[in-house]
């Protein structure tokens, strides 16, 4: 899943000469000539449309949250791979349909190997998109919060050994963050050790409730360590204030399962 900048033939030809070991859906910024001629948009514009699919935006500054109705195409086309040859690819327009005034239309114009046959198979396409933010907060943790581009190893090997391990790290906090959200009265236990829950609240210099906490409660106690200041207006956390809360958590639960250790020595 990628947005624009994946938008190269070389990936597309990489992924068919390794047989898709995984499927592919990239966002098209090039409206491509095609080798029978004419110009991709118009050969997806051509057919008719699948049907319309119907969604809630999310607010963006600026912008309130709206509902968004988009119109779907679908097309199997040929393009040029770059040497002379073929690749075989769909594409999948959604246009908004009616967009309300002094706003612009959300369209989407996605390129996939995978093959549509009807309206369904196209929406699924659609949904997989509109996922891609969780994506890109996952990649922002990884390059910004374990500064992945920092790293200083010496061979291949290590490197990526150690995005590995961070991507594991980022998915976390990326889960984290969508959980406290979502799912808000989970309990805490079910994300965090119970020397983790515990921390935080000792951090925090609050008592240590008795009951188990919820996700959102200790998820957001986590981000005021890294400085979220949880006002009434400031709605949830984002996931910079939550990796660097975390890293006070952890250094924090380690010393004292180092201290635990010296006291059960003696």
């Amino acid at each position: 899943m990628a947005d624009r900048e994946a938008d190269l033939v070389g990936l597309m030809v990489k992924a068919a000469q390794l047989e898709t070991p995984a499927d592919w859906l990239i966002r098209a910024k090039h409206n491509r000539c095609l080798p029978e001629g004419g110009k991709l948009w118009a050969a997806v514009f051509a057919g008719t449309a699948l049907g319309e699919i119907e969604f809630t935006l999310g607010a963006r500054q600026g912008q309130a949250e709206r509902l968004v109705q988009q119109q779907v195409w679908a097309q199997r086309v040929e393009i040029s791979d770059g040497r002379g040859g073929r690749l075989v690819v769909t594409c999948v327009i959604a246009k908004e349909s009616k967009p309300p005034a002094g706003c612009k239309a959300v369209e989407w114009r996605l390129l996939t190997n995978r093959r549509v046959t009807h309206f369904d198979e196209a929406a699924e396409l659609i949904d997989w998109y509109r996922c891609r933010w969780e994506i890109e907060t996952m990649f922002h943790v990884l390059k910004n919060g374990c500064r992945v581009e920092a790293l200083q190893l010496g061979s291949v090997a290590k490197l990526e050994l150690a995005i590995a391990l961070y991507l594991v790290v980022s998915w976390r906090l990326a889960r984290l963050v969508k959980s406290g959200r979502v799912h808000p009265e989970l309990e805490a236990s079910a994300f965090f050790t119970e020397a983790e829950w515990k921390g935080v609240f000792i951090l925090a210099k609050k008592p240590i409730p008795k009951k188990g906490p919820s996700v959102r409660d200790v998820v957001r106690r986590i981000a005021m360590l890294g400085g979220f200041l949880g006002r009434r207006g400031d709605g949830e956390p984002g996931v910079k204030t939550l990796w660097l809360g975390m890293q006070r958590l952890r250094d924090f639960v380690e010393g004292m399962a180092h201290m635990q250790s010296i006291y059960n020595a003696k």
